[in-house]
C-alpha cells in the first residue's frame, strides 16, 4: 500500500461577520510565496454543543452566509493570485476546535484579530486566537493588520532564548526572510534581577553567548538573508514588540512545558498577540 503526501496546505479561518480580507491577503501572498494550496476554512456556531443536527432558520441563515463568504473570499484571492490552487471547505462546529483539528494536516493557520481584550477573548464563544494557538500542532498567524514595514530594508524579528521552542521558530524565521528576501533580527531578552554589577556583567555576557550559538550557522545556510542579533534589557514582551513595531512580523516559539497549560498560552505569546503592532507567528516545537 502506497503512502499518500500531505498536502500541508495553509489554512485560513474566514469570519463570515467581520472583515477577512487581511488575514486573507497574508494567507494568499504566503501559500504564493511557498507554492502551497490555500485552504479557506468557515465553521458555523452551532446552537448547542452537542451531537444533534441544527436545523433552526438561525443556522440554515449562517450556513448559507458562510457558503456566499467562500464564493467571494476564494474569488478575491483568486483576483490577487490567480495561479494559486483554492479549495474551500464549510464546517459544523466550534471554530476554534475546528481549525485546532485542521492544524495537524496544515501548513500554516492564519487567523485574523479582532483586537479583544484579553477578557473578551476568553469570554467570547468563537474566540479563535488563544485556543488555536494553544492547541495548534502547526505555525499559527495572527494578522491584525495589513502587513506593512517602513524601514529598508524590510524585516522579521524572531525572539531566542535558547530553547527548543525558539530554535524552530528561528528556523521558520530564517525560512521566511529567505523566501520574502528581507532582513532578519534576532533578539535575545535578559531579564535583570537585582545582583552586584559584577554578577549582572557576567549574566549579560553569558546570554550574549547563548544567543550567538543559538544562531551560528544559520547565516551560512542562508546567506542571502541580512542577519543580525541583539541581547536587550527589559521585560520580554515590551522588547519585542518594540523591536518588531516595523516588522513585517514578529516570529516566536511555543512549548507545552512553561508555555502552555491546556488552553493557557505562555505570557509572552499572549502579550505578544495583544501588543505586537504586526503580525504574530508563532511555531510548535514539533
Amino acid at each position: 500500500m502506497t503512502a499518500t503526501r500531505e498536502r500541508l496546505d495553509i489554512v485560513v479561518g474566514i469570519d463570515p461577520v467581520r472583515n477577512w480580507h487581511v488575514a486573507l491577503a497574508w494567507a494568499a501572498d504566503e501559500a504564493h510565496r511557498r507554492r502551497r494550496a490555500l485552504r479557506l476554512v468557515v465553521a458555523v456556531l452551532p446552537l448547542h454543543d452537542t451531537q444533534h443536527v441544527d436545523d433552526s432558520p438561525r443556522h440554515q441563515a449562517q450556513t448559507q452566509a458562510g457558503k456566499d463568504t467562500l464564493r467571494a473570499a476564494a474569488d478575491w484571492a483568486r483576483v490577487r493570485h490567480p495561479d494559486l490552487e483554492i479549495t474551500s471547505a464549510l464546517f459544523d462546529g466550534f471554530p476554534a476546535r475546528v481549525l485546532a483539528g485542521l492544524s495537524r494536516d496544515a501548513a500554516m493557520v492564519v487567523l485574523g484579530s479582532r483586537h479583544l481584550s484579553r477578557t473578551e477573548e476568553f469570554l467570547s464563544a468563537g474566540s479563535l486566537v488563544v485556543p488555536v494557538t494553544a492547541q495548534a500542532r502547526c505555525p499559527v498567524v495572527v494578522v491584525g493588520d495589513a502587513e506593512h514595514s517602513t524601514q529598508d530594508p524590510p524585516y522579521l524579528v524572531v525572539g531566542v532564548d535558547g530553547s527548543e521552542s525558539s530554535r524552530a521558530a528561528l528556523a521558520l524565521a530564517f525560512e521566511e526572510a529567505d523566501l520574502r528576501r528581507c532582513a532578519l533580527l534576532a533578539i535575545a531578552v535578559w531579564q535583570s534581577p537585582v545582583f552586584t554589577v559584577q554578577a549582572e556583567d557576567t549574566l549579560f555576557d553569558a546570554e550574549r553567548r547563548l544567543l550567538s550559538e543559538t544562531t551560528a550557522g544559520w547565516a551560512e545556510k542562508y546567506p542571502d538573508v541580512r542577519f543580525a542579533h541583539e541581547v536587550l534589557i527589559g521585560s520580554p514582551v515590551e522588547m519585542l514588540a518594540d523591536a518588531a513595531e516595523h516588522a513585517l512580523a514578529v516570529v516566536v516559539g511555543r512549548r507545552g512545558r512553561g508555555g502552555y497549560t491546556g488552553m493557557r498560552v505562555g505570557s509572552v505569546v499572549h502579550g505578544l498577540l495583544h501588543r505586537a503592532q504586526c503580525p504574530v507567528i508563532t511555531v510548535p516545537t514539533e
